[in-house]
């Protein structure tokens, strides 16, 4: 007697295992996300804006209009921005006058 070849999760089944199918992929708007960070950087928090579809140049145009606007330092790092201090609303506030639909992301 020969084990049947279909298996599940390390469990031997006599019919072959249906696979669900995949869920596709929302083509909507990018989402954008503004959140507070305070990891590795001694207690200081910072305003994180991320995804957003910009490349280089026009990452940093938005990080200096931001900056301006919230009267505070910042930087871009790995494709996002970051704004020193709690600044969510404002920036929230901002980016839809732009025309990003943003949301605040954490408590």
């Amino acid at each position: 007697m020969t084990k049947p070849p279909h298996t599940w999760r390390g469990v031997v089944m006599s019919k072959p295992v249906r696979q669900p199918a995949a869920k596709p992929l929302a083509a909507g708007p990018p989402k954008i996300r503004v959140a507070r960070e305070v990891a590795g950087r001694g207690g200081k928090g910072v305003t994180v804006i991320s995804g957003l579809p910009l490349s280089g140049p026009e990452l940093e145009e938005l990080a200096g209009k931001l900056k301006r606007s919230c009267g505070a330092g910042g930087a871009v790092h790995d494709a996002r921005i970051e704004i020193q201090g709690e600044h969510r609303d404002r920036l929230v506030a901002e980016l839809a006058k732009l025309g990003y639909d943003a949301k605040r992301a954490g408590g």
